[in-house]
């Protein structure tokens, strides 16, 4: 793991002779916002003008936008939503009874750096019904824009016993694996029981 300017922690840098691999696309889902919150900054435990956070596990996800030569993507489009820690979706066509949680923003839209990164704080989703006999796994939307390309995917979270029978993340089949982010201890500017999850993103 490797450190970047302003505290920003990487997975370790590939090398230009290593082609990577195209991240596998996931479906969109029907959760997508209707309405975006007009709080769309990139810490979604806590929305403008409240004091108390969000229920939930806070995580710090974190990582880069590359192409498949390992060069950063920038200026590139990442918007991201998600269930709340009850597993409910801010969203009129959500049916699940699980409760809503007034102080999750439960959406964001970032911008990657000059070289290629995006970091946001959230919080760990909760699995949550697709149907009365199925079971949703944990995990996050991501829909990303860049000049040349566009990727809707997922990201989903490690030991999750809901993943290996889950059936978007198996469509991804050998690569579903690729889809699952790595979570780490904290660094120490942040939250002593929080997580850190470092996942890379490769278009192209």
């Amino acid at each position: 793991m490797s450190v970047a300017a302003g505290g920003l922690v990487l997975s370790p840098p590939v090398s230009l002779a290593q082609a990577l691999t195209r991240t596998p696309p996931q479906v969109m889902g029907p959760f997508y916002p209707d309405t975006k919150p007009l709080d769309q900054d990139a810490d979604l435990t806590v929305i403008e003008g409240r004091t108390a956070r969000a229920a939930g596990q806070v995580l710090h996800i974190m990582g880069r936008l590359l192409d498949r030569n390992a060069r950063p993507i920038v200026d590139a489009h990442i918007e991201i939503w998600q269930a709340n820690t009850h597993g409910r979706y801010s969203h009129p066509r959500d049916r699940n009874p699980a409760p809503l949680d007034p102080n999750f923003q439960g959406y964001t839209s970032l911008t990657t750096d000059s070289e290629g990164r995006y970091r946001f704080k959230t919080i760990k989703p909760g699995a949550y019904p697709q149907s009365a006999e199925i079971m949703r796994p944990p995990h996050i939307h991501f829909e990303i824009a860049s000049k040349r390309d566009h990727l809707v995917t997922q990201m989903y979270f490690p030991d999750e016993p809901l993943n290996e029978n889950d059936i978007f993340l198996r469509r991804a089949g050998a690569d579903a694996k690729r889809l699952i982010v790595s979570l780490q201890a904290p660094t120490p500017e942040m939250e002593p029981d929080s997580k850190l999850g470092v996942w890379d993103i490769v278009l192209g």
